[in-house]
């Protein structure tokens, strides 16, 4: 297997299923790639990744963040020097269960801006992306990550919409972005949650492929309970819909 990190970057509107889509290729990883060193972050501030995936969050990389720049220089606060001293520490505090590693970029406490996290987390992927084959990241909701460069490293970008002309409208803006600043290998997109098959779906970029999934009542009753897709049956809407998109992209 390429030593070079497979990362692949979940994006689009918020409340299309897009936290239990990027556990579901999580879950396909560790199935497919028993040996494989594979990581999940949770870089959503919504923090539902854990969850979806049954993990603990430990500390988050706020957490580590706040404690190393309390109290120290200014110079020591450049975001190279925090990555120096915190190293280490953030393998410790990955949470490592059922094939993967967690990491949880946490939500900052004061409101506002969330740039110093997202700055931090670019420089994070690529050196955690050293040390794992593949990587699923849980992004933000909407173009925030993609507009400040958070995912410019990604090698697949998974748009995910559902059937709403919104959703589509979302994705499109995100993909205008990222052919600007990020420097993606493959793209696809995936319609979640689809109740009318008899609307016919449009893909707005043949040259990517289009996953469709259909709305699973299983994993629905799997969230109002708290469950990780873990414990989703393999015939699931949401697992098969993970594994086609894991095959489009070739991984």
């Amino acid at each position: 297997m390429d030593r070079k990190a497979k990362i692949v970057a979940v994006t689009g509107k918020g409340g299309v299923g897009k936290t239990s889509l990027a556990a579901a290729l999580v879950r396909r990883l560790t199935e497919k790639y028993p040996k494989a060193k594979i990581l999940a972050i949770d870089a959503d501030p919504a923090v539902g990744l854990a969850t979806a995936l049954g993990a603990e969050v430990r500390e988050t990389l706020d957490d580590v963040r706040r404690e190393i720049t309390e109290g120290v220089s200014e110079k020591l606060k450049e975001t190279q020097d925090i990555l120096a001293e915190a190293k280490f520490r953030l393998l410790d505090m990955m949470d490592e269960r059922n094939g993967f590693a967690f990491l949880a970029i946490g939500r900052p406490e004061s409101s506002g801006c969330y740039c110093a996290v997202n700055s931090y987390l670019r420089d994070v992927i690529s050196m955690l992306a050293e040390q794992f084959d593949y990587v699923v990241i849980d992004g933000e909701a909407g173009i925030e990550q993609i507009n400040r460069r958070v995912m410019e490293q990604v090698s697949h970008l998974l748009l995910v919409t559902d059937q709403s002309r919104k959703g589509m409208q979302v994705i499109e803006t995100i993909k205008e972005v990222a052919d600007r600043l990020v420097m993606y290998e493959k793209m696809g997109v995936a319609v979640n949650r689809i109740t009318q098959y008899k609307i016919e779906l449009q893909n707005p970029y043949p040259d990517a492929p289009m996953v469709r999934i259909g709305n699973d009542e299983a994993q629905i009753v799997n969230d109002i309970q708290g469950k990780s897709v873990f414990e989703l049956p393999k015939d699931s809407e949401l697992i098969k819909g993970a594994e086609e998109i894991l095959q489009s992209f070739e991984l």
